[in-house]
């Protein structure tokens, strides 16, 4: 099974193991990795996921043996041109590394270690944050070879780091390590090897004990306001959350006014 689900409380750590192929992307587990997706998306029990590999690697891209089978041309128009175009009339099937056209209401971490390159890098541009090992690295490894982005990584990149660094870093396909991630606004977290599981894991337990509903609309609204106007903005952000207030954050204001939490205590809430 190349792709595994392990559930503590309201934390699911969805990992990927194809360890032989660096954890590359075949067909076969884009499905089974979006299937868990979709499963982690309908449990009411599941709050916050984690996304992992296996044996030091995050995911080497999309499986270039599996492409190199498609140059018959019969297999590209099968597999990619019907298979993964999105439809008239909305909707989309999976990306080609699996879940990157999901539009989860539920926040996804991803911890990598290792080598997150070409669509593996897109993956992880997928998740909410990256938490990295101080020895992984993303970058367009697939520049070399003359496969362009297609999970997401031209729409995400320049929106996390800008235009001009995006570009540079598409167009070279140069190395990128955690630090510079760090530095750049590619990660939220840089820990020592081996640690990006347990860092990611926590980070998640952490989410999932505050209320979940102000959450995910905080969530929705970072994601849904970017590239609007201010006014546009200022009108989904309050549409996003006005019920939330009355649904959570009254009775959130009557656990503060009877003593919990004061003077910013995050424990006692």
């Amino acid at each position: 099974m190349a792709v595994t689900t392990r559930k503590n409380g309201h934390v699911w750590t969805v990992i990927h193991d194809r360890p032989e192929a660096r954890n590359a992307m075949d067909p076969e587990s884009a499905d089974a990795l979006t299937e868990a997706f979709l499963a982690f998306e309908a449990d009411d029990d599941a709050y916050v996921a984690v996304l992992t590999g296996t044996e030091g690697t995050f995911c080497a891209g999309w499986d270039l043996k599996y492409a190199a089978s498609l140059d018959d041309g019969d297999g590209f128009e099968r597999d990619i041109v019907r298979g993964l175009a999105f439809p008239v009339g909305g909707g989309a099937p999976r990306g080609p590394l699996g879940p990157t056209r999901l539009e989860l209401g539920k926040p996804v971490i991803a911890a990598i270690e290792g080598p997150a390159v070409a669509g593996g890098m897109e993956l992880a541009l997928w998740c909410d944050v990256r938490v990295m090992a101080e020895t992984a690295y993303l970058g367009v490894y697939c520049r070399r070879w003359g496969i362009p982005l297609l999970d997401g990584g031209t729409v995400r990149l320049p929106r996390l780091v800008g235009r001009g660094k995006a570009l540079e870093i598409a167009m070279t396909g140069r190395k990128v390590p955690a630090d510079e991630c760090y530095r750049i606004g590619l990660c939220e977290t840089v820990v020592s090897e081996g640690d990006t599981r347990a860092t990611a894991e926590a980070m998640a337990h952490e989410i999932a004990r505050f209320p979940q509903g102000a959450m995910r609309v905080d969530r929705r609204s970072i994601i849904d306001t970017y590239g609007l106007g201010t006014r546009d903005a200022l009108k989904l952000e309050w549409l996003n959350g006005v019920e939330v207030v009355r649904l959570e954050g009254t009775g959130g204001a009557a656990r503060f006014r009877d003593g919990a939490g004061r003077h910013g205590d995050f424990a006692n809430i």
